[in-house]
């Protein structure tokens, strides 16, 4: 019961025994006492003076004074105006956090029945991730591990993008330049191999396009017939079409990039139920296209091109086959819905896709209401702002798109760097220093991005991230290790600190009661962070967390305690706030160190 619940509860005893009359739960209104007032908690009077037939002031305290009176768990009232301000004794909190303390696992809420799909990360098979796929990634993987905390039922999918044109860009200019090069051959990982000819396609592409204007062409002709984009769109049709050659290539070129895929996802600590290929689903968009042009719900041109007309919506017309028969993004994404929404029976389907692509989720629910799929409102765009340097904007063309595999490793080193200038590292072998520079390094990267409210464009300074202090991962990582070292010398101590030393009428400090009703407030924050998609509201409770246990912690004796009874007490505090923070921490895939 949550400390509002139980007030209700007894308010509306106090109301029967005072006045006669039975309140709905529903009508009292509860709500934490505002911080210039004395009080835990408040009840809003205003809605009870029909029943009193007296003023605000009368009401409040004849409520409070009963419940004073008749309730152990309140300790004192005051009453300003129509808001009577409710003081808990020390009965409560001690009965309250014994609760949290004993919870198995506390901040997991009951299960809802509800199968929820997570899509993301969702890359190209033309090049490496970077820095605003990690987010992507991070944020995916976080969001699905909170709905699961939520008690839904949550799958972690991921659609490879390994056909279309921009992938035979790659494969033309690999086959045309390529002189057998492999990953084995260049020692390259598969995905920066490919990327490499993605970015020498575009080099030879600009290279054409110079030649046929010099030549008297104009520019916009010269983009439509240099022959290497030529080439390369005769590779899509022939790779639609089945050409054994063309599929070989394609086959080889994107096992190497899968390889390395699987690498970067390994060392962020990411994972999916199941992997889609849009060259297995791209199908399943045709045949819906098909569907749509029997029902007249799209038209076909003169060219042979597919077309949906939302003009009448506000929108504008959106093409779905191409006039070669060929199928574009939105095509796949219309096929791909209907696909899952008919295998899973899925009450939701979150798309984790960065905010450039608002108006194509809001094309592709439009269309498929228009197709008559009553699942089409189920789709949500989790549409998260982009990722900046402090120099500006990534551009690829200027060079300063920062690589994935590239950025992990430089954590990494930043990681080691700043913990043996601190000497975090004292009485650790080679092999859990190591282990302990990952830790350090990945919780600092996936705090930094994950405590920033997903649709917001966010600012990346690795060199801000791993620091000790701070609102970041490794100042939140530090803290856990800093209460596992204080445990550990309990034990060596022979110090109980379990839930059966706890005394039931505990003085309680001013601070312990404060982390107490942080603690309570997890599985709400829980709730919340769920129903807002943002594991930010997680994050940011964490550092809250862990910020008023190092208050604590300085203003505080605990090892040094004479009391017995207090000892435990604090013992037994510490380790919970060590136990939630962890819970907290590892929604957002970020494990904490038992030592640093």
């Amino acid at each position: 019961m949550t400390p509002e619940t139980f007030i209700i509860a007894k308010a509306s005893e106090a109301i029967q025994a005072l006045y006669g009359v039975e309140v709905p739960a529903g009508q009292l209104q509860v709500q934490v006492t505002r911080k210039e007032f004395e009080g835990d908690y408040t009840l809003v009077v205003f809605p009870l003076l029909k029943i009193s037939k007296t003023t605000p002031e009368n009401t409040g305290n004849a409520i409070g004074e009963w419940l004073k009176e008749n309730v152990a768990e309140i300790a004192a009232y005051n009453t300003v105006k129509g808001f009577l301000n409710l003081s808990f004794s020390t009965v409560y909190w001690n009965g309250l956090f014994a609760n949290i303390a004993s919870a198995e696992d506390f901040g997991q809420l009951p299960a809802t029945g509800r199968t929820i799909m997570v899509e993301y990360s969702s890359p190209n098979t033309n090049k490496p991730l970077h820095l605003g796929h990690i987010r992507n990634n991070l944020l995916g993987w976080s969001v699905a591990k909170l709905l699961e905390v939520c008690g839904h039922n949550v799958m972690k999918v991921n659609l490879v993008n390994d056909r279309g044109i921009h992938i035979c860009k790659s494969m033309y200019a690999w086959k045309v330049l390529g002189n057998g090069e492999t990953p084995a051959s260049s020692g390259k990982k598969g995905d920066h191999l490919v990327g490499d000819y993605y970015v020498a396609f575009n080099n030879l592409y600009k290279k054409e396009v110079d030649e046929l204007v010099a030549s008297g062409m104009s520019k916009e002709e010269a983009e439509k017939n240099a022959p290497s984009l030529k080439a390369a769109q005769e590779m899509l049709f022939k790779w639609e079409n089945g050409d054994a050659e063309v599929v070989e290539l394609w086959k080889t070129m994107n096992g190497w990039v899968y390889e390395g895929f699987d690498k970067t996802y390994n060392d962020l600590g990411i994972s999916f139920d199941r992997t889609y290929y849009e060259s297995q689903t791209y199908l399943f968009g045709k045949a819906l296209v098909q569907k749509g042009l029997e029902g007249d719900i799209f038209e076909k041109q003169e060219d042979g091109s597919v077309w949906c007309d939302l003009t009448a919506d506000g929108l504008d017309r959106k093409l779905l086959l191409r006039g070669d028969g060929t199928s574009v993004y939105m095509t796949q994404d219309l096929g791909t819905a209907e696909q899952r929404f008919a295998e899973y029976s899925l009450d939701e389907h979150i798309y984790v896709v960065g905010n450039e692509q608002n108006y194509h989720f809001q094309v592709l629910k439009l269309i498929l209401g228009k197709l008559g799929f009553d699942w089409a409102d189920s789709i949500y765009h989790l549409s998260y702002g982009m990722v900046e340097l402090p120099e500006g904007k990534m551009k690829s063309r200027e060079g300063t798109v920062v690589d994935a595999d590239d950025l992990i490793a430089a954590m990494y080193n930043t990681a080691k760097e700043t913990s043996m200038e601190l000497g975090k590292i004292d009485n650790l072998s080679a092999e859990e220093q190591d282990a302990l520079f990952k830790m350090i390094s990945l919780g600092a990267l996936k705090y930094f991005i994950l405590k920033v409210d997903p649709r917001k464009t966010m600012l990346f300074d690795p060199k801000e991230s791993i620091d000790f202090n701070g609102n970041t991962g490794p100042f939140i990582q530090y803290t856990h290790a800093r209460i596992k070292s204080i445990l550990r010398k309990a034990d060596a101590q022979g110090l109980a600190h379990d839930t059966s030393v706890l005394a039931g009428d505990m003085e309680l400090s001013p601070k312990e009661i404060r982390i107490i009703k942080i603690l309570n407030t997890f599985p709400a924050k829980v709730a919340e962070a769920g129903a807002a998609h943002s594991p930010a509201l997680v994050a940011n409770y964490a550092y809250e967390l862990a910020k008023e246990f190092n208050q604590y912690y300085h203003d505080t004796p605990i090892l040094r305690e004479e009391n017995q009874a207090v000892l435990q007490f604090r013992l037994v505090l510490i380790e919970t706030i060590a136990r939630v923070l962890a819970k907290a921490m590892s929604i957002l895939g970020i494990t904490l160190p038992e030592r640093m």
